[in-house]
């Protein structure tokens, strides 16, 4: 029997068919998901590290946005709507956040965790990756070769702007407590009144970094002769050709992690990515690419010799670990003092 199709019936079945194409796209794009990081070179060696081989393997689509703004990413929370799935942050962040009830759970059943290495892995975090802060200076603009912290405090011999990191967060107040003598055991509790009182004595002379593009720009044009930078950014400088120096004395270690936030919306997919972006391979990448350290105790394996002495765990004479836990437990009332001297 030949079927006639009237026009109230084709307007039901394109109906239809439209329905169920919408339903099919929008599953489709529900696996889709928004990785942000701090920008720059980081944020791209994690695209080509991680993301890109991962949407080849999975055909889940990432999209970077950038920076990671702490705020933003709390007003998302409490809000319902949030935008982003997979979240790069320092790790001391991540432990307060986690009390705060800000981050979902890590699926560890999606997310091999034997061979994390275990001091960046907790219940809401994977490590990112590790790194150090390092001093670095711009040879054509200083004259002589800054040795350590110190340094960044005598004016008279090295005179000219210095860059520091202007969030609150370990390091800053760390660097002017070992500048004033304090020995590397003896910096927790941190003695915030000594640590404000030498970096009064630099304050007018300090031009504030606000991420690691910004760091690189800074000492590469030379308008800061030296600072205070991730290790990676200096490597990056340095594979672009910019004629900077590096001291490793005291150099200070911790980690970034890779967070959800609570109510992400493709947390399924956030979970692969995070297998993926904590695997032995991904961090191989990312480690070669980027100059910081990878989480993965298998990923050394997979890198070329001279890839491994460029890292932060090649330095580890002198090397101090900031403590994130004593950070995530005073994290507020040192921010509340940090950013009322910076106004002043």
């Amino acid at each position: 029997m030949k079927l006639i199709i009237t026009g109230a019936l084709a307007r039901l079945l394109a109906t239809t068919l439209l329905a169920t194409t919408l339903l099919a796209t929008t599953a489709a794009k529900a696996e889709d998901m928004v990785f942000t990081s701090w920008g720059g070179t980081t944020q791209e060696a994690q695209t080509k590290s991680w993301a890109e081989p991962f949407t080849a393997a999975s055909g889940i689509k990432v999209m970077q946005d950038g920076p990671t703004d702490y705020g933003k990413l709390k007003a998302m929370v409490d809000s319902g709507s949030v935008n982003w799935d997979v979240v790069d942050v320092e790790m001391d962040f991540a432990i307060k956040a986690a009390k705060d009830g800000l981050l979902e759970p890590i699926d560890f059943t999606a997310v091999p965790k034997a061979d994390l290495d275990p001091r960046f892995t907790t219940d809401h975090a994977v490590g990112s990756f590790y790194y150090s802060f390092v001093l670095a200076w711009n040879k054509g603009a200083v004259s002589g070769e800054p040795a350590g912290w110190a340094d960044m405090f005598d004016l008279k011999k090295f005179p000219g702007k210095r860059t520091f990191y202007k969030w609150s967060a370990p390091g800053v107040i760390e660097i002017a407590l070992l500048a004033d003598g304090v020995p590397a055991d003896k910096l927790y509790p941190l003695d915030l009144d000594r640590a404000f009182k030498k970096l009064d004595t630099i304050k007018s002379d300090i031009v504030w970094w606000g991420g690691g593009a910004e760091s690189q720009q800074l000492i590469a044009s030379g308008e800061a002769t030296f600072g205070q930078l991730w290790n990676g950014r200096v490597f990056a400088l340095e594979k672009d050709g910019a004629d900077v120096g590096v001291s490793w004395n005291q150099n200070l270690t911790a980690a970034d992690v890779l967070v959800v936030p609570k109510g992400a919306k493709n947390k399924d997919a956030a979970m692969k990515f995070l297998a993926a972006a904590s695997s032995p391979a991904g961090q191989a990448k990312f480690a070669e690419a980027s100059g910081y350290a990878p989480i993965n105790t298998k990923a050394k394996a997979e890198m070329p010799a001279d890839a491994v002495k460029a890292l932060p765990d090649a330095h580890v004479d002198g090397q101090i670990n900031l403590d994130m836990n004593y950070w995530a437990e005073h994290r507020d009332e040192i921010a509340t003092r940090w950013y009322a001297w910076q106004a002043k």
